[in-house]
């Protein structure tokens, strides 16, 4: 899927489009459809767990030719009635706006609404959406189902806060308003040799808010070929979007490499990697760092990048506090992008809500040459496999937005990172070297006496380290790292660690990365 074209459609809902008290609840109707049923969150762990046990079946393309072959333009030119809003003219806080399917979306996905523990489906009708495309579209049957939804709220029912739309992804703002990168429900086999199996919300339930709820409550179906799962979302919309999530697994056959809370953002070029450097933007990414809170309490700062090559990196750690791919970096000047404004990209935190046990955080840096596809994964991997016939529970909570507050703390965080050829100016260049220049800021760092003696501590697993230094940055009220690494021969990937120390006090968090130094023959020294 393009990207960039599913960022625009996300945006569409941020001008306004819905659905309403003239909803049809598939009960109401003499269709044929299944009629009300009792639900809870243990029927559908029930359910989940049933499903496990039967071979999958997938529901890709069943849906009419009309809408498989709509072009770009066609689909965008459906758009929802602003009064079809699930809920509106209710007086109610929230209010949903369904996807319709084709184009990218071939697979229906089932929605109901529940009322007093009863589920009701929710049929499709044409007179929800406007058509003003050219391909005509036919009659479409009332159980064609739905491509997602989205979530609108009080403070202004113009603009969503929170999508769910394809596969098993899903978004959400805080008070920046601005989309960015997304959630999974799961990741199985992320860069795996085998190929990646992205599993799917099948079906979604979405419980009618009280008068004055703060909250929405939405509970999902996962499906895919090697697992199932139960989940339920706690929505809570505010300058930071808070989703608390419960999830229960059920595989139908063992599996390795599987992402717990995934996290999918987007790197293109920034300050410490330009090799797709082409752009008039100075800076293109949705995020620019993985922040790790540890089981040991130790917190991590990681700088993402674009490399020329996959890189997957696992983080060992045992009941993680958090973790998060972050947008550190929010001042415009270093993007200049004013159409889908970086600056704003909300920040997504994981927080664990019971022990996950050992795993790690695993982070994959894929190569891309543009902004258009999703490249950076983060997520929670197991130590131990999963293995069909069980069950699985997890329970965590996500919060969007600007400023993270997991990541308060007295140490202070790094704020940027650069990276360039060594040497010392005025002075020829022998050999190659390769600079990094760390800026911190906040905790600590701003109570400093002007001659205290802040030092870096740095390890690197291969290479040797000359020329460093931390010094005072009174644009940022912090210090500023740096050091040359002179690699060896190999182009082997080289892991960095830094941290400020004053005498044994620890002033900063830690500070890794990787960095893959080019081949002998292509090591320029201008």
């Amino acid at each position: 899927m393009d990207r960039r074209s599913l960022l625009r459609w996300f945006a569409v809902g941020a001008g306004g489009y819905c659905f309403s008290p003239g909803l049809l609840f598939a009960a109401e109707r003499d269709s044929g459809s299944d009629g009300p049923k009792t639900f809870s969150y243990e029927w559908l762990k029930g359910r989940a767990r049933y499903l496990s046990e039967l071979p999958y079946e997938s529901h890709e393309g069943e849906l009419p030719d009309s809408l498989k072959g709509l072009s770009w333009d066609d689909y965008q030119a459906i758009s929802f009635r602003p009064d079809r809003a699930l809920w509106a003219n209710q007086s109610l806080p929230f209010r949903v706006q369904l996807f319709h399917l084709g184009l990218y979306f071939q697979t229906p996905v089932r929605i109901h609404e529940l009322r007093d523990g009863m589920a009701w489906p929710l049929e499709y009708d044409p007179e929800y959406f406007r058509y003003e495309g050219e391909q005509p579209l036919g009659e479409l049957p009332r159980d064609l189902g739905f491509a997602g939804f989205r979530v609108h709220y009080h403070t202004n029912f113009a603009l969503d806060l929170a999508a769910f739309l394809g596969a098993s992804y899903f978004r959400a703002v805080g008070k920046e308003m601005q989309y960015g990168m997304s959630a999974r429900g799961l990741a199985v086999n992320t860069a795996g040799p085998g190929g990646e199996e992205f599993p799917r919300f099948a079906e979604y339930w979405l419980e009618r808010p009280a008068p004055g709820a703060n909250v929405l409550r939405v509970w999902a179906l996962l499906d895919s070929p090697s697992v199932t799962g139960a989940y339920a979302f706690v929505l809570d919309p505010g300058a930071r979007f808070i989703m608390d999530v419960d999830v229960a697994l059920y595989p139908r056959e063992e599996i390795d490499r599987l992402g717990i809370a995934p996290l999918t953002s987007m790197y293109q070029v920034g300050e410490n990697s330009r090799r797709m450097d082409y752009d008039w933007r100075p800076e293109i990414h949705d995020s620019d760092g993985l922040l790790l809170h540890t089981g040991a309490n130790q917190w991590v700062w990681r700088p993402i990048a674009n490399p020329e090559n996959l890189r997957y990196n696992s983080f060992v750690d045992r009941n993680p506090k958090g973790f998060g791919l972050l947008q550190r970096d929010r001042n415009f000047q270093h993007y200049q992008d004013d159409g889908v404004f970086y600056d704003r990209r909300p920040g997504l935190w994981v927080e664990p809500r019971d022990d996950w046990g050992a795993g790690s955080v695993d982070l994959v840096e894929i190569p891309t040459v543009d902004e258009t596809f999703d490249n950076i994964v983060a997520y929670w991997n197991p130590e131990t496999a999963l293995s069909p016939g069980q069950e699985y529970l997890f329970s965590y909570r996500l919060t969007w937005g600007d400023i993270v507050p997991a990541v308060e703390s007295k140490l202070a965080t790094v704020r940027a990172t650069r990276t360039g050829l060594g040497g010392v100016v005025g002075q020829k260049r022998t050999y190659f070297s390769w600079r990094f220049v760390i800026d911190f800021a906040g905790g600590m760092l701003e109570m400093l006496a002007d001659d205290a003696e802040v030092e870096p501590a740095i390890t690197v697993s291969r290479g040797a380290v000359e020329i460093s230094s931390a010094r005072p940055l009174a644009s940022i009220n912090g210090y500023r790292a740096m050091f040359d690494l002179v690699p060896d021969d190999a182009s082997d990937p080289i892991d960095l660690k830094v941290v400020l120390k004053l005498g044994d006090e620890v002033l900063t968090e830690t500070w890794v990365y990787q960095y893959s130094p080019p081949p002998p023959s292509e090591r320029e020294l201008y």
